[in-house]
């Protein structure tokens, strides 16, 4: 079968119209005819001339689960085709791998595939966001994603967030997690500890003391509740009054706010008499660029 095919006309829109620009609006808005159930366009491919993503923002797969998707190919076939592109020696996978390794593995010879044009920055989109829609990336695989249509692609904050169809500072909230020590970033990409106990452990400044916190989460199975009170006791002790307490607590919701709007860490130091100071972490300079463009917006907060 020949490399170069000709493209399906796309259903959506009428003879001459344009391409609509579809971001942030799932895989089948990215891709016309990629959704869910699509049909239109597909054509059989040997399985052994598509190769892996390499862009796949997907490090592992669950075998259990693969297991099981085999079980359905055997009885049922492919039931919705893989995405791909053409390669000077084939086609590479956007979407689909754990169709196309379940396949594989069930001994077929041919898959449906939708072939579609697409560069890198392209193709790393389609396939983030098919991962996201069906909730197959763990929370470091998502930040790492983030990171590379950042770093690769040069995109800002609020312009990977409009690919990928969140919200900025959710955005923001996720690639703090990469702040996190490896030990930790693993106990989390595993599903030891999740992300709700991580965002607590990103809140404890000395990494000896967030390493000792992360270690008793897991060993004793504490809630997210139980780790932001760890957390927040970095600088109480028994003997502290109340009230220290009560003040540290505030504190802390403050923090909360704060980080929830400019999507990064946040740190509030009170001094005596209501004098202090705010601490904003940034990580890159485009993170800071986005900062000061945020504090310095009027009438509105960050996009």
């Amino acid at each position: 079968m020949a490399d170069t095919m000709r493209q399906p006309p796309d259903p959506t829109r009428s003879p001459g119209q344009p391409p609509r620009k579809a971001l942030g609006r799932g895989l089948g808005a990215l891709i016309p005819g990629a959704g869910p159930g699509a049909s239109v366009g597909a054509v059989e491919l040997p399985i052994e001339r598509i190769r892996p993503n390499r862009l796949q923002p997907r490090v592992g797969f669950d075998q259990e689960p693969l297991a099981e998707l085999e079980a359905s190919i055997r009885e049922h076939g492919v039931l919705q085709p893989v995405l791909v592109r053409p390669m000077p020696d084939g086609y590479e996978l956007i979407a689909g791998e754990r169709r196309w390794r379940a396949a594989a593995t069930a001994g077929l010879r041919t898959v449906p595939a939708l072939v579609r044009h697409l560069d890198d920055r392209g193709a790393l989109e389609v396939s983030l966001v098919e991962n996201l829609q069906r909730e197959d990336l763990n929370p470091i695989e998502r930040a790492t994603a983030y990171r590379r249509l950042q770093d690769e692609f040069h995109l800002t904050q609020e312009a990977v967030a409009r690919r990928v169809g969140r919200s900025q500072p959710s955005v923001a909230n996720t690639l703090r997690l990469l702040a996190l020590p490896p030990e930790v970033q693993a106990s989390l990409a595993a599903g030891r500890i999740t992300e709700g106990h991580a965002r607590a452990l990103l809140a404890i400044e000395d990494p000896h003391r967030l390493l000792s916190v992360w270690k008793e989460v897991e060993a004793k199975g504490l809630s997210v509740r139980e780790t932001e009170a760890r957390a927040r006791a970095r600088t109480i002790s028994r003997g502290i009054p109340k009230r220290r307490q009560q003040d540290a607590r505030e504190i802390s919701i403050i923090e909360q706010k704060l980080q929830d709007v400019l999507g990064t860490q946040v740190r509030l130091h009170l001094r005596r008499h209501g004098s202090g100071e705010i601490r904003i972490a940034f990580y890159t300079p485009a993170d800071l660029e986005r900062l000061l463009d945020a504090l310095t917006r009027q009438g509105g907060g960050p996009r």
